[in-house]
């Protein structure tokens, strides 16, 4: 339970207590009325009055209490579930980049939306319903044992089993609302990808099977929802029956102690409306278990994120807080393996000295982007240690390494907004003049006088309205603003044509001047114009040296340039 639930919590729970006892004043007072008020066969008129009088005004402060209660217990849930989300959605993103990819998108989003909004739903109605529900059996069962103990004995004796049934029927609706839940996560990650993967779907003509997946999903929720909603349609009816049965009982034993004088007609009009308080919470045990367990499965799910483990975690005020300046890299005999798999890196041994301009080469699956997501610590390695400036990366705090060390990977993610919006994103107190003069060293004038409206052209969702060279020229432009002392470039350049490589590398060229920076890259300019060049075959590190000497030497390296050679002057 959060602060923000605790929180006031003794007088919600007071204003209930109140809104729950006021609901006894109706039947106190037909009692009265037909015991008192009609006693002598002629009506006392002021004293019903004054019956009826008391009777409404204990019904208006009964309404305004509950009223006052659902307030305060939707303010409090509201601010308890936003303390969850919060916590759930940065969680998410304290996870590796390793963890986050062994989830679904859809799956994780669900979570920390519709898990939570089940969460939400059930504490604001189900839980005020259990909160009033015990409220009223207490109350009614108390006064129909003042009117009558033996109708009292008899209303328990039909519930009573009911009463002992419904755990059971708790387990059935735990099941089936787990399975609820994680339906309602495929379905909403299958949704997801189809519409972000929309134009590879149409390329590939693959409509009538992302259909078919999407069906088969849809069709899987909606038979989970129909399961769980058939147990809760079989336990309701059962609950009608015994209250049934249970009014016709009180209606004859009633008669027959009324005969006896055990009984008096006001007390036994009374007693039935006492039992519709008594029976009313029966009737919704149903339903408040159909919102319990939708949640149950909920904050299980929820919890399943914030309760694993941040495998790459933040030394926070106890780490490291490094000055600023050019920065050396190191890798101590570091492995690295997937979960599962295969090792990725084998003991990766080297030293970057500072301001020095590397190039990472290698085949694809060699180890050049685990490299770099080592360096960045996006993950973590399996043993060895990387370290920056000889601090262990493990020992420096994420707002340190993460202003010091900056990466644009393949894929220059934007964010739905404008250009102005993205670029800024690399250093949010950035001025229009200093995004601008970024684009000008970077030679990207041009390019920016050529959009229809400057820095306030939208990008569209993931950058979409962009072309994919575009949007790495926003990327590397976000990564120039945010003046890292190390720059990683991870095939920053794979996605421009030819024309803007050329404009880029004269930028390039600047903007490595001075700070350390490490190219992952397939393109022999690259490995050429770097100080010296990294080779990675299968995971491990085989050469190293400038570009004139390995050339010269046989092995990987030159037969990768052998490759760049002859596909730079294939006919195109």
């Amino acid at each position: 339970m959060t602060p923000e639930f605790r929180k006031g919590l003794v007088g919600t729970l007071l204003l209930a207590v109140i809104a729950t006892v006021g609901k006894i004043i109706v039947p106190v007072a037909v009692q009265q009325t037909i015991d008192t008020g009609l006693k002598s066969g002629v009506p006392d008129l002021p004293y019903i009055s004054r019956a009826v009088a008391l009777c409404a005004v204990a019904v208006v402060v009964t309404a305004l209490c509950g009223y006052v209660m659902n307030v305060r217990l939707y303010r409090a849930t509201e601010s308890s579930l936003a303390t969850l989300r919060v916590r759930g959605f940065r969680h998410v993103h304290d996870l590796s980049v390793l963890t986050q990819n062994s989830e679904r998108r859809g799956a994780l989003v669900s979570r920390v939306t519709n898990d939570i909004d089940q969460i939400s739903t059930f504490m604001q109605w189900g839980g005020l319903m259990i909160i009033v529900a015990f409220g009223q059996l207490f109350v009614a069962s108390v006064l129909m044992l003042v009117y009558s103990w033996q109708l009292t004995l008899l209303v328990w004796v039909c519930f009573v089993p009911l009463a002992i049934a419904l755990p059971r029927f708790q387990r059935w609706l735990s099941r089936a609302y787990t399975a609820v839940r994680e339906r309602t996560g495929d379905m909403l990650a299958a949704v997801s990808e189809s519409v972000v993967g929309a134009a590879v779907i149409r390329a590939y003509a693959a409509e009538r099977r992302t259909a078919e997946r999407i069906d088969t999903a849809v069709d899987a929720n909606r038979t989970a929802q129909v399961r769980a909603q058939t147990i809760v349609g079989f336990v309701f009816p059962i609950t009608e029956l015994v209250a049934a049965l249970a009014i016709a009982g009180i209606v004859v034993l009633g008669v027959r102690l009324g005969l006896s004088g055990d009984i008096s007609a006001g007390e036994l009009v009374a007693f039935l409306f006492l039992v519709t308080l008594f029976v009313s919470p029966m009737q919704t045990a149903t339903e408040v278990l159909n919102e319990a367990q939708n949640a149950v499965a909920g904050w299980r799910r929820i919890l399943g994120v914030i309760d694993t483990p941040a495998d790459v975690a933040d030394p926070g005020a106890a780490g490291a807080e490094l000055p600023r300046g050019p920065i050396s890299v190191g890798f101590e005999d570091v492995h690295f393996a997937y979960p599962g798999g295969e090792p990725v890196l084998h003991g990766v041994t080297l030293r970057i000295p500072p301001r020095s301009r590397i190039a990472v080469v290698g085949e694809t699956g060699s180890g050049k982007t685990t490299f770099a997501k080592l360096l960045t610590r996006l993950m973590d390695p399996v043993s060895g240690r990387v370290t920056i400036d000889g601090h262990d990366l493990r020992d420096v705090r994420f707002s340190s390494l993460r202003e010091r060390i900056v990466m644009v990977p393949q894929d220059g993610f934007l964010f739905d907004g404008t250009l102005a919006d993205n670029i800024r994103y690399g250093k949010p107190s950035a001025t229009r003049a200093e995004m601008e003069l970024a684009l000008t060293e970077l030679g990207l004038a041009d390019w920016l006088e050529g959009l229809p409206a400057g820095l306030d052209t939208p990008v569209g969702q993931r950058g979409e309205s962009l072309s994919a060279g575009e949007r790495q020229l926003v990327a590397l432009a976000r990564a120039y603003l945010a003046d890292p002392d190390l720059l990683l470039l991870d095939e920053a350049t794979s996605a421009v044509d030819p024309a803007t490589e050329v404009r880029l590398a004269r930028a390039l060229e600047g903007v490595t001047r001075g700070r350390t920076a490490i190219s992952i890259a397939h393109r022999l300019s690259t490995a050429e114009n770097a100080d010296e060049v990294l080779v990675f075959d299968a995971g491990h590190l085989v050469q190293r040296g400038p570009h004139a000497d390995l050339v010269q030497q046989p092995g990987v390296y030159a037969t990768l340039h052998a490759s760049w050679i002859s596909a730079a002057h294939s006919p195109s």
